[in-house]
């Protein structure tokens, strides 16, 4: 069998095994950086073994192409395609699964150095330059089809870190072989700092506050609470800071704690595995479209805390966790989205109490609670989308173009109607602070 214009010999999938000659050293380079083999080249192989020429080959004819060129995949990468094999319910692997796994961008792994001697089937000699999994390490010292049926759970003497980082890959992603390739892959270097720091932040202004106005519970009672330049005000609009910096206010202590909470369970795992790039992008989003939705909607109230972050985080995992339900395998996944669905709750019934419940000073209203619901609205659609695709880049997906131009579009509209629909509207706005 020849692939282009180069023959291929059918080896064993164990790069540790596929030397040839006693006391050959193999170097394997684990990063996705320079593929191995081009995409077209891949897309013949596959197409060879698609006699239907469908776009899909049963897994047992996928293990036989994995066995066939194993070697020119490195083991991490051969392992996952493995794991995919495993992991299919229907019995078949689609192409397009198969090339993202093969060329997705991934982090650097560094390299791997296997000496193997084949003279009497053993090896000698292995230094690897970072840790591995059980199932990484039998993968190079019995082969490919010792990965059979091996899943996370079965992985035995990890530490309390790796433990923590298995545990979050089944809290937060649906398919075993993104869990795998993430078990695998994560260092924490970085650490899931931008949560950390965003409520350090905000528990430090709640506290200087609460020394400040002499109170913890329902701060927003002080007559002096408003007058920070943190809140988002209408009368203040033109201070556009304030739509992103009222995240680190918040009406009290029970306020706080709530958003505190979710906030952490929640968007601690989900940077882990996504980063803090995807979950900031998602985080800041939820929070401009919560300021601008009350600035839409109810023109005259102040906004306050971080519900517009927080939901648009929530909202977009329980949504994530929806679709891909018969996938995740976090234990008591029902009660677990029940209680974050009665804790939302909690705080949103709290929010809307307090919204109409008579204001401390009159004329200026309280605090609005519309901020949750641009946070679910950001959640919903583009932060599902960001937490959808492990490891995938977003320029690639559409539907990621197709919610941020919907985004934008909306940002653009509600600047517009700051700038004009107040005038225009005759909009009677509360004193300032």
């Amino acid at each position: 069998m020849t692939t282009g214009s180069r023959e291929t010999q059918t080896v064993n999938a164990s790069p540790a095994v596929a030397a040839n000659a006693e006391g050959e050293e193999i170097e394997v380079l684990e990063s996705t950086d320079i593929p191995i083999a081009s995409e077209d080249q891949w897309k013949s192989v596959f197409d060879k073994y698609d006699a239907e020429n469908s776009g899909f080959i049963s897994t047992e004819r996928f293990r036989d192409l994995l066995m066939a060129h194993g070697s020119e995949l490195d083991p991490h990468k051969l392992e996952v395609l493995l794991a995919l094999a495993d992991g299919s319910a229907d019995g078949k692997i689609c192409y397009q699964d198969f090339v993202s796994l093969l060329f997705c961008p991934h982090r650097k792994k560094g390299r791997t150095k296997i000496k193997a001697r084949t003279g009497g089937g053993s090896q000698d000699g292995q230094t690897m330059s970072n840790k591995r999994s059980n199932s990484f390490r039998r993968a190079i010292l019995q082969g490919s089809r010792q990965l059979k049926g091996c899943s996370l759970r079965d992985e035995v003497g990890l530490g309390l870190p790796q433990r923590l980082v298995r545990h979050v890959a089944y809290e937060t992603l649906p398919r075993e072989v993104d869990r795998k390739w993430y078990f695998d892959s994560y260092t924490y270097c970085p650490p899931p700092w931008l949560i950390l720091a965003i409520t350090i932040a905000e528990v430090a202004v709640f506290m200087y506050y609460g020394f400040q106005l002499e109170r913890l519970v329902l701060q927003v009672s002080s007559p002096f609470f408003l007058k920070s330049s943190l809140p988002y005000h209408p009368q203040l609009r033109a201070q556009t800071w304030r739509y992103l910096s009222y995240v680190f206010m918040h009406t009290g202590i029970e306020h706080l704690s709530l958003n505190m909470a979710m906030q952490l369970l929640v968007g601690v795992p989900l940077e882990m595995v996504h980063g803090a790039l995807r979950i900031g992008l998602v985080y800041l989003c939820g929070v401009l479209a919560g300021s601008l939705a009350v600035s839409v909607t109810d023109m005259t109230a102040p906004v306050v805390g971080s519900s517009g972050g927080v939901y648009a985080l929530v909202s977009a995992h329980l949504a994530n966790v929806v679709m891909n339900w018969s996938g995740m395998k976090c234990q008591f996944k029902l009660f677990r989205m029940a209680m974050a669905l009665v804790c939302m709750s909690a705080e949103f019934g709290r929010a809307v109490w307090l919204r109409f419940y008579p204001p401390a000073f009159p004329p200026c209203p309280n605090p609005s609670f519309v901020a949750h619901l641009g946070g679910v609205a950001v959640g919903l659609t583009l932060g599902v989308v960001v937490l959808q695709n492990y490891e995938q880049r977003l320029q690639d997906q559409s539907l990621f173009w197709i919610f941020f131009c919907v985004y934008t579009l909306f940002v653009l509209c509600a600047v517009f109607w700051n700038i004009f629909a107040y005038g225009l509207l005759d909009v009677r706005l509360p004193p300032p602070p």
